[in-house]
C-alpha cells in the first residue's frame, strides 16, 4: 500500500539501500570533472582517479594507458557493484536487479549479431560486450541466419526469450532487420519492466514510472529522427514505440507523420516537461539533443534519491553510473587525441 512501505521495507531491502546510497555518495563531482577536464595525460587522470573509488581498480595499470583499458577499469566497478547488491538481495528486489541488465543483454545480442553479418571474429566482439548483459550462450549467436533461428538456437533459453515473439520472422539478417529488432524487443522489455513496477506498487512504482516513461519518450523521438529518409514506413515506425509514457498515445501519432527533426521539434514543445530540452537547441540542429536528453535524464534520477524505501534508486546509481563512465570515456578520448578544446562538449555534469 502506498505509503507505509516505511512499515516493512526495511526488513529486506533496508541494508542495501544504505550501500546503495553509500555508492552515490561515491560518484564524481562537479570539481572532479573541472580537475580531469584539465589533464594533459591519462596519466594525470589515472592519477586524479586513483583518489576515488576507482583507484584500486587502476592503480596496477602499466603506462602508457589507453582509453579502453580506463572504461575497462571503470565498469569494473560498475559491476561489481552490481554483483554485490544482486548477491544480497531477496524477491522482488532481485528481479528487479535482473530487469535492469535487460537492456544491457539486448545491445549484446545487436553487437555480435551486426558484427558476424559484416564478418568479425567472434572473439573480438565478445570483448566489446557490456559485462553486465552476457549469458552462457552469447558466442554462439554467431551460427544463426534469421530471427527465427537466432530464437530456436540461443535466446529461447534466456531471459529475452518472452520479448522475441514480436520479432520472429524467416527473413535474413540485415543491418535495416537488425536495427528493427534492436527496437521491437526495447519495446517489450520497457513495457514487461514497466507492467512489474506498476505490480509493486508504492514509491516504487511512481518514481520508477516517471523513469521509464521518459526512457520510452526519449527511445521514440530517437526512432522517430533516426528512421527520416529511411524506407521505414509510418506505420512501422509507430509500431517501435512503447505503449505508454507522456507521448502516448496522441504524441505517437503525431511523431509517426514527422518528416524532419523541427516537426519532432514541434510534438515534443506541446508537452511542458521536454519543452526545456528544446529550448537549448537552435533549429534544425539535432546533435546535441543526446547530451540533452542525458542532462534531464540525470535530473530525474537525481531526484529519485530524495525519496526513501523505494527500488527506483538501484535503478537510478547503475544510470548514473553508466553516465559517469561515459563522460570519463569522453573525457580520455579528448585527452588522448589532444582536442581538449571539446572536452566539454558532451560530459553531463552529475551533482
Amino acid at each position: 500500500m502506498y505509503g507505509f512501505e516505511a512499515l516493512t521495507f526495511n526488513i529486506h531491502a533496508g541494508y542495501l539501500e544504505a550501500i546503495v546510497r553509500g555508492h552515490r555518495a561515491g560518484l564524481l563531482t562537479a570539481a572532479d570533472y573541472n580537475n580531469l577536464c584539465q589533464c594533459e595525460t591519462l596519466d594525470d587522470i589515472k592519477m586524479h582517479l586513483s583518489a576515488t573509488e576507482y583507484g584500486s581498480y587502476l592503480q596496477n595499470e602499466p603506462s602508457p594507458l589507453h582509453t579502453t583499458t580506463i572504461v575497462e577499469k571503470c565498469t569494473l566497478k560498475l559491476v561489481d557493484d552490481y554483483k554485490h547488491m544482486l548477491c544480497q538481495a531477496t524477491e522482488p528486489l532481485s528481479t528487479f536487479l535482473e530487469y535492469i541488465t535487460y537492456g544491457h543483454m539486448i545491445d549484446n545480442v545487436v553487437l555480435i549479431v551486426t558484427g558476424t553479418l559484416h564478418e568479425r571474429d567472434v572473439q573480438e566482439l565478445l570483448e566489446k560486450c557490456h559485462p553486465l548483459g552476457m549469458f552462457d550462450s552469447i558466442a554462439t549467436l554467431a551460427v544463426a541466419q534469421n530471427m527465427r533461428e537466432l530464437y530456436r538456437l540461443v535466446l529461447v533459453d534466456t531471459p529475452l526469450a518472452p520479448y522475441f515473439s514480436e520479432c520472429i520472422t524467416s527473413e535474413d539478417l540485415d543491418d535495416m532487420n537488425i536495427e528493427i529488432m534492436r527496437n521491437t524487443l526495447y519495446k517489450a522489455y520497457l513495457e514487461d519492466f514497466y507492467r512489474f513496477c506498476q505490480k509493486l506498487g508504492g514509491a516504487t512504482a511512481e518514481i520508477m514510472s516517471d523513469l521509464l516513461s521518459f526512457e520510452a519518450d526519449r527511445r521514440a523521438v530517437n526512432i522517430t529522427i533516426n528512421s527520416i529518409g529511411t524506407e521505414l514506413t509510418r506505420d512501422d515506425r509507430k509500431k517501435l514505440y512503447s505503449n505508454f509514457g507522456l507521448f502516448y498515445p496522441y504524441g505517437h501519432e503525431e511523431l509517426a507523420v514527422c518528416e524532419d527533426i523541427d516537426q519532432v521539434r514541434g510534438v515534443m514543445e506541446k508537452y511542458p516537461p521536454y519543452q526545456s530540452i528544446f529550448s537549448k537547441l537552435s533549429y534544425g540542429e539535432s546533435q546535441m539533443l543526446d547530451k540533452a536528453f542525458y542532462e534531464e535524464e540525470v535530473k530525474r534520477l537525481c531526484l529519485a534519491f530524495e525519496q526513501q524505501f523505494h527500488y527506483g534508486v538501484f535503478f537510478a546509481y547503475m544510470r548514473l553510473r553508466e553516465q559517469e563512465i561515459r563522460n570519463l570515456m569522453w573525457i580520455s578520448e579528448c585527452v588522448a587525441q589532444n582536442q581538449k578544446s571539446r572536452v566539454h562538449d558532451s560530459v553531463v555534469f552529475i551533482f
